[in-house]
């Protein structure tokens, strides 16, 4: 005899869902709808959990956005800071890993959506784009910042304003990470991957920033 099937809903099956199962869902949500569209039901729904276990962890849609940002994006960036603190290598290698990783960890990820996210609803939501500003444009930045002050220190690289170069390093990858989680027309182009724009982009800059000989 067959056994019956299962009918209860999905959320009580599931009530010891942890926390990182619902930031899991909590990354998929906002990537795909946006951070106004996104609700805290259907958050909850997507973790097969009730809406009421949810509050048990975050208070609201805010935090959770939060939550989600520091346990992916945040926590990544003070590996990076703990990384870049303990090398002792060239910093034109030390540069190059750390754009890399940025795009291979981050933006070329499910992640990169949050990036996209909050250029796009950010003036709606100021105290989000605060935030993202404080805990992850600013962090990023100054890590940037700080490996070019050390190649210029050691003399590895040629005198450049270490600011300005940061901004300069960071446009084209956030642009590439732009036209890799939306549709762009490609007018025609030959179509390139975007571990080949990485690469491309990385050895040029790194022999421009290269001291000369003399």
């Amino acid at each position: 005899m067959q056994a019956p099937q299962d009918t209860k809903p999905r959320w009580e099956r599931r009530k010891d869902a942890r926390p990182q199962e619902l930031l899991a869902a909590a990354l998929e949500q906002f990537v795909e709808r946006g951070y106004a569209a996104t609700r805290l039901e259907d958050v909850a729904k997507r973790a097969g959990v009730s809406k009421g276990t949810l509050y048990l962890y975050f208070a609201n849609k805010e935090e959770l956005f939060k939550a989600v940002v520091r346990a992916n994006i945040v926590a990544t960036i003070g590996e990076a800071e703990q990384d870049v603190a303990n090398y002792d290598g060239d910093s034109a290698e030390l540069l190059g890993t750390l754009l890399m990783r940025w795009w291979t960890e981050i933006w070329a990820t499910p992640l990169g959506g949050i990036t996209k996210l909050i250029l796009a609803e950010g003036h709606n939501f100021p105290e989000l784009a605060q935030f993202y500003n404080e805990e992850v444009v600013a962090r990023g930045s100054l890590l940037v910042t700080q490996v070019l002050k050390r190649g210029i220190e050691r003399g590895e690289f040629r005198q450049v304003d270490p600011v300005v170069m940061t901004r300069v390093l960071i446009a084209p990858v956030l642009m590439l990470m732009m036209w890799t989680h939306s549709y762009m027309p490609t007018c025609d182009m030959p179509e390139i991957t975007p571990q080949d724009f990485m690469e491309t982009f990385i050895s040029t800059s790194l022999r421009g920033l290269k001291a000369s000989a003399a």
